[in-house]
């Protein structure tokens, strides 16, 4: 944890999350608009500015706070690198951070501000894959953050652009821009009844990468001197 008070560390996440959220659904709304019907090219533009706009924002509020993610919040209070008291607090700048995003997205693109997504993303195949999706993110931090911290904003970028199209679900790996993008009714909108099964398939793949990362990642200070 930085140095960083509360106030600003919520205030980056925040900003951070509602710069990521206007990332997302702002180039799904210009690729929509631009790819003339072609959704391959249109999830092209989508990922690629995704994943560059994520390796920005962590460089940029990487110094104060930069999780923009619930599931890796709860992940940083479970192994001690955040106070549980602090967790609440984190989630709402996440996820109001998110929201005030999307709206914001929604006036630069002249479309009403308020909206409900319509677009279906349901089935186990998209549970199971928003659970790979998570589990994945969280096992890239878990293991960069310990061992080439400096390393993170790429890893978090490019594990991300890769996960838009090895997943089903193009990977929100998010519970704040799951609820963020159930607001939308865009390229990269979710309709809200199939928000909550994203997000279970999200917290499920949390604790599995727990019990995973403090195994695989912690290493005993014997073995490392023996090593």
């Amino acid at each position: 944890m930085s140095g960083a008070t509360l106030g600003q560390r919520l205030g980056a996440e925040a900003l951070g999350t509602a710069f990521l959220l206007a990332i997302v659904v702002g180039s799904g709304i210009m690729a929509e608009r631009l790819s003339g019907g072609n959704v391959a090219v249109a999830l092209i533009a989508n990922t690629l500015a995704t994943g560059a706009g994520l390796v920005a924002l962590i460089l940029t509020f990487g110094p104060v706070s930069s999780h923009f993610n619930p599931v890796v919040t709860l992940m940083d209070a479970a192994q001690r690198q955040l106070p549980w008291r602090e967790v609440p607090a984190y989630l709402c700048a996440q996820i109001g951070g998110g929201i005030v995003g999307v709206w914001a997205t929604h006036l630069m693109f002249a479309v009403p501000v308020l909206q409900l997504s319509t677009k279906a993303r349901t089935g186990t195949a998209q549970m199971f894959a928003e659970f790979v999706a998570t589990f994945g993110l969280l096992i890239v931090i878990a293991s960069v953050a310990r061992h080439r911290k400096e390393s993170i904003a790429v890893a978090v970028g490019c594990y991300i652009t890769a996960a838009y199209w090895f997943t089903a679900s193009t990977s929100f790996a998010n519970p704040a821009v799951t609820i963020a993008r159930s607001l939308s009714d865009s390229f990269a909108g979710i309709r809200w009844q199939d928000a909550p099964g994203f997000i279970l398939a999200q917290l499920v793949a949390l604790v599995v990468a727990l019990l995973l990362a403090t195994r695989l990642f912690q290493t005993e200070p014997s073995t490392a001197r023996a090593n």
